[in-house]
């Protein structure tokens, strides 16, 4: 039996990009910081977004049915943490950074190293979380940047290249 620790501590070891889900629409503007995210298939441009069944984003993206992957850059620490704090207003987390819009309204971060506007399309339960299926309408890609990683419990970038 795999226990919830050890599979914790396990996927402590995964590496994952960290991005700042954002929406805004009937049921207001909203945002957390997530690392699981993940490209399902390119025809049509569809990504998942995984949410705990208890956050109150998630009844906000549910009410919404529209959302923004903002794929953070090493230099985004300070943004990944404001959008990982339950008990920070909303208003003060979108203070940092400068936010624009794409196609469906969702706030995005204007220096995010990529931005994934989407629609939500379907939403699936497991356990704890909501597994949101988003079909992307809009992609801003910044040419240039290191992501920020999370990995091993706390935010780490690439560090430098080795050498083949």
């Amino acid at each position: 039996m795999v226990t919830k620790d050890s599979y914790r501590d396990g996927m402590a070891r995964l590496a994952a990009a960290v991005n700042v889900v954002t929406t805004d629409g009937p049921a207001g503007r909203g945002g957390f910081t997530a690392s699981a995210v993940c490209s399902v298939t390119d025809d049509p441009p569809t990504l998942i977004v995984c949410v705990n069944l208890a956050s109150r984003q998630n009844e906000i993206i549910r009410a919404n049915r529209v959302l923004c992957v903002n794929t953070l850059g090493a230099s985004h620490t300070d943004i990944a943490a404001l959008f990982s704090t339950r008990e920070l207003p909303i208003e003060q987390r979108f203070a940092a950074g400068h936010w624009s819009t794409l196609q469906t309204g969702a706030p995005v971060l204007e220096d995010a190293i990529a931005a994934f506007d989407c629609r939500v399309v379907e939403r699936l339960e497991r356990g704890t979380h909501s597994v949101i299926f988003c079909e992307v309408q809009a992609v801003r890609v910044r040419p240039e940047g290191e992501p920020l990683l999370y990995l091993d419990r706390r935010y780490r970038g690439i560090g430098p290249h080795l050498a083949e």
